[in-house]
């Protein structure tokens, strides 16, 4: 078996079907099988799969449990070379996943590998791969410097500049959307840190992949469409979701005397949108709602503390030792 495909869904019933009809479509040239793992969906997802797609490796839990978490789950019995990461929101585009496998095959040595991703009208979707968060990163995204000079080398590091995803290149960080890593080094890992319930475990996974010597590569011709939030759709538990997440990943990687600052920063980055949306709210009532929002956001800012801080106090299981 070439590649175990795994999907994990919650609540996006349509969309998952057409993952998986897509996926099985245009994966023709390497052996592969499908596990999808439903993290409790409400909506029918689960009992869709199962009528449409006997063949298809189907895991119902019990309750929601997150993707990093349910990922784990569903790996436990790939059979798969490889193990390929493909968000239920995602539709696989002209034979993607055999290109990626096949150039996984040819090029060993980088052990982590990912695509290219589109927006639904076809736009490129530059969030397939990432730079590595520094404490200057997260100061340009706290400040708004990042906003202000968007896909800016200097201020903008982790957008990785104006690079367009139009060439082969290694990276820092593969989008978890889209991601494929070989079976021996997932286990080596032990997956994703459970910690990480959703937002930033794929950041994890990479920083203890290329400590481990792998070299993350993304190619443009395996190309896919991510909708991206399908499962998330509340704004604001949202965002909070994704702050937690990088706070912990602060915290587990960096010193906590830099850990305190690039949690500061996010609390810099929540205040500065806040006050932004305030200023502009007399010209329109999106700008009131943002306003609203980002209020709300930033009132919690306790949370992505705490999240940052139980992950230094918490237990570090097999799978969540840092690099």
């Amino acid at each position: 078996m070439d590649v175990t495909i795994l999907i994990v869904s919650y609540n996006t019933r349509e969309l998952t079907l057409e993952a998986v009809r897509s996926a099985m479509r245009e994966t023709t040239r390497v052996s592969s099988e499908i596990i999808v793992v439903d993290n409790a969906s409400s909506d029918g997802s689960a009992d869709a799969i199962a009528a449409e797609f006997p063949a298809v490796r189907l895991v119902r839990l019990a309750e929601n449990i997150g993707f990093g978490p349910g990922n784990n789950i569903g790996a436990r019995d790939a059979r798969g070379e490889s193990i390929l990461l493909l968000n239920p929101d995602t539709v696989t585009l002209d034979h993607a996943i055999d290109t990626l496998v096949e150039f996984a095959k040819a090029h060993p040595e980088h052990r982590v590998y990912g695509g290219r991703t589109l927006f639904p009208d076809l736009a490129l979707n530059r969030a397939s791969a990432w730079g590595e968060p520094t404490l200057w990163s997260m100061f340009c995204r706290g400040s708004g410097l990042g906003s202000l000079f968007k896909r800016s080398t200097l201020f903008d590091p982790e957008s990785l500049g104006a690079w367009d995803r139009s060439t082969i290149r290694e990276v820092p960080i593969i989008s978890g959307c889209f991601l494929l890593i070989e079976r021996t080094l997932w286990e080596a890992l032990g997956g994703f840190d459970d910690r990480f319930r959703m937002y930033a475990e794929e950041f994890d996974l990479c920083l203890r992949a290329r400590a481990l010597g792998a070299r993350p590569i993304a190619i443009p011709d395996a190309t896919i469409i991510h909708y991206g939030g399908a499962s998330d759709r509340v704004v604001v538990e949202q965002t909070i979701r994704q702050y937690k997440g990088r706070a912990q990943l602060l915290r587990k990687h960096w010193p906590a005397w830099k850990a305190a600052l690039g949690t500061r920063c996010l609390d810099l980055w929540a205040l500065n949108k806040l006050a932004r949306s305030t200023l502009l709210s007399p010209l329109s009532v999106r700008h009131r709602e943002l306003a609203r929002t980002w209020r709300t956001i930033f009132a919690r800012r306790r949370e992505w503390r705490e999240a940052g801080a139980l992950m230094a106090a918490g237990p570090n299981p097999a799978n969540g030792v840092a690099a």
